[in-house]
């Protein structure tokens, strides 16, 4: 079951590639909406079959592969993968279908597209650290290319910049799970046989610090993020919109699963160091998004800002934590991709994303009013205004993690105030004021246009008024890996405990009884 995940849109790429030259345009469009409307509804059907009730691992999949190399194919999920799973599934479906309608090479364009989602869902499934591995290296392959094709002027430099940084990533990663399978001496990559043996505590260390450096690459956390706002800049509209939503995702995903769960011990030891990151995370990406001039910019360096609240949940490991850093992720990836779809918009009705060049827009007779609206939402949310998802991700990691690291979190939250500072100054410049007699007469902006953003939209208030619908799916997950985590803190103390009193020497104490 969860292998058609993978499958069908990697068969379905196929197809595409080699539909006929006739009517290229909407053939290849229709096949690829059909195939990614089918998986969203697929993984729907799966979340139905999925017991909320279970913390562990459900519709388990296992075929040998390679086992001279410890590589066996090997898929399931739980309450971490599954709403990774639904992002990933709904917003290439948005994608898909915010693509430009004449967009040119569309049987390739389909087709990277499609083997993207694919290799996401791959990587979100993948039980085994070479498989895993695998998927995470393929996502690489489809969008360098659709960058490098179909980006902006500079989208050599953006596309080969993004090559490099994921590569570095991809290496660190293998170097520590090939690490962790020669240390432990078991000669497998299966996760649950390595997760399940205790290392010594030095090495747990330097095989994490290799993960966190390697995940956070891809997260990306500072300074390691410089390759993200060139890639989101020149990459067309659809993919910045999987950039931010779906694939720095499986930077966070992988420090949970692979950091958190196979070295919960030395998680504990870095834990302090992991939230300072996040504070630098948070303040560099909201003051550099004060910075920006150009639209996509400041969302990008939104970003930036926003993973490091799922840093700071991380770190502090509790199961409250957990759970606000799967809801922070999803919080994210629906909003940053509203916002892209929102700028994308913007940029085509007026040829321009320089906040000191457009004003007005939300002029109801000559601009754009309803997409104006959409973009106060979009930033309301992004800011953490209650009634929306993005209040209840930030309330979650702010309550979890206060208790744990309290002056960490209290400057997190000066992130929140400085999100809603440029949020309203790119509202503010872009569409209020008077509409300049240069865009007095802009393109009309089609339904189909507007209903990407408009889908997110009532999912960013329906998850913030009822944010249950999807945290009940997690919750267990979340208690779990979080117990799980402090289990093995405590053991290691104790342990650590009884070493230090055995290795005491005792005072012998002389004692003289007198009988009567």
């Amino acid at each position: 079951m969860l292998s058609v995940l993978v499958w069908v849109p990697i068969v379905g790429a196929l197809v595409v590639a080699v539909l006929p030259e006739s009517s290229i345009q909407v053939s290849a469009r229709r096949v690829a909406l059909a195939i990614a409307s089918f998986i969203l509804l697929w993984s729907v059907y799966l979340m139905l079959q999925f017991n909320v009730a279970e913390s562990g691992w459900q519709l388990q999949e296992s075929l040998p592969w390679i086992k001279e190399l410890g590589l066996v194919y090997q898929m399931s999920i739980d309450g971490l993968s599954l709403p990774l799973i639904l992002l990933n599934s709904l917003l290439t479906l948005i994608a898909i279908f915010a693509t430009d309608l004449n967009i040119n090479r569309p049987r390739l364009y389909y087709s990277l597209m499609l083997v993207l989602s694919g290799a996401v869902a791959g990587a979100f499934l993948a039980q085994n650290l070479l498989l895993f591995f695998l998927f995470y290296e393929v996502e690489l392959i489809p969008l360098y290319l659709v960058i490098a094709i179909w980006g902006g002027a500079r989208r050599g430099y953006a596309a080969t910049k993004f090559l490099i940084y994921t590569a570095a990533s991809g290496v660190l990663i293998l170097v520590a799970f090939f690490g962790l399978a020669l240390v432990s001496g078991l000669s497998t990559f299966d996760y649950e046989a390595l997760r399940s043996h205790s290392l010594p505590l030095s090495t747990q260390l330097v095989l994490l610090i290799t993960l966190v450096i390697g995940f956070g690459i891809k997260i990306p956390i500072v300074p390691f993020h410089t390759w993200l706002p060139d890639a989101h800049v020149e990459a067309p509209t659809p993919v910045s919109v999987l950039l931010a939503g779906v694939l720095l995702k499986l930077g966070t995903y992988g420090l949970l699963r692979f950091g958190l769960g196979l070295f919960p011990e030395a998680w504990s030891v870095i834990s302090p160091g992991l939230a300072t990151i996040a504070v630098v995370s948070v303040l560099y990406g909201s003051l550099a998004a004060i910075a920006q001039t150009d639209m996509k910019k400041i969302v990008a360096y939104s970003s930036v800002g926003h993973m490091g609240y799922i840093i700071l949940a991380s770190a502090a490991a509790t199961p409250l934590s957990l759970l606000g850093t799967i809801f922070q992720m999803v919080s994210h990836g629906l909003i940053s991709a509203m916002l892209f779809l929102l700028v994308g918009v913007v940029y085509s009705k007026t040829g321009t994303r320089d906040i000191g060049v457009l004003r007005g827009l939300l002029s109801p007779e000559r601009g754009l009013p309803l997409v104006g609206s959409m973009m106060v939402i979009a930033a309301m949310a992004s800011a953490g205004i209650p009634g929306m998802v993005g209040f209840i991700a930030e309330f979650l990691v702010y309550r979890s993690s206060f208790p744990v690291f309290p002056v960490q979190t209290l400057l997190c939250m000066i992130g929140t105030g400085l999100t809603a500072v440029y949020f309203l100054m790119l509202v503010n410049r872009v569409f209020f004021g008077r509409l300049p007699e240069a865009l007095s007469d802009l393109p009309r902006v089609k339904w189909r246009d507007r209903i990407p953003a408009g889908i997110i939209a009532i999912l960013i208030v329906v998850l913030g008024i009822q944010p249950n619908w999807m945290l009940r799916w997690s919750e267990q997950t979340a208690v779990a890996m979080g117990t799980n985590t402090l289990d093995r803190v405590t053991a290691m103390q104790a342990t650590e405990a009884v070493e230090n009193l055995e290795a005491t020497e005792v005072p012998a104490v002389k004692v003289s009884l007198t009988l009567d």
